[in-house]
């Protein structure tokens, strides 16, 4: 067995990089996870993204002082830790902005161990604290009633 010699591998050469990454042992591309006939998966990052715009949205058809206004989403602010907080969001009342900052406001709902509602009424809170902070109002009186029923 020593003498006999070891067959070669013969290395397949890719025609396009695609291909290398999705067309592993000759099997075809792969096909989607969903399928046709399901919707898409959506992940943790859109579903916080949807949250932050339905509320946006919502704030916006009841007070017209928000015409204008810009919300966007971050990652996490360059200073986020101070002493005695983190910022979950940044007021900026010159541009008419707010930068909600995703990491700051998931960690402190992984801190409340809730549900699926619970969490979004915590990313809710925040627009809503965020919003009064814009136009000079009580977060409460944004939409009252709304959440007379908890």
């Amino acid at each position: 067995m020593e003498g006999m010699p070891r067959p070669r591998r013969v290395a397949r050469v890719p025609s396009s990089p695609r291909r290398l990454a999705r067309d592993r042992h000759g099997r075809g591309l792969r096909s989607p996870v969903t399928g046709p006939h399901l919707p898409l998966l959506t992940t943790r990052i859109d579903e916080f993204e949807m949250t932050i715009a339905a509320t946006a949205s919502y704030l916006r058809g009841l007070w017209p002082e928000l015409d204008g206004a810009v919300f966007e989403v971050a990652q996490a602010p360059a200073e986020a830790i101070h002493d005695d907080h983190v910022d979950r969001w940044h007021v900026s009342h010159d541009e008419r902005r707010i930068v909600f900052f995703r990491l700051p406001i998931v960690r402190f709902l992984r801190l409340q161990e809730g549900e699926d509602k619970d969490e979004k009424l915590l990313i809710e809170s925040c627009v809503f604290r965020a919003v009064g902070e814009l136009i000079g109002r009580d977060p409460w009186e944004l939409a009252p009633g709304r959440y007379r029923h908890f």
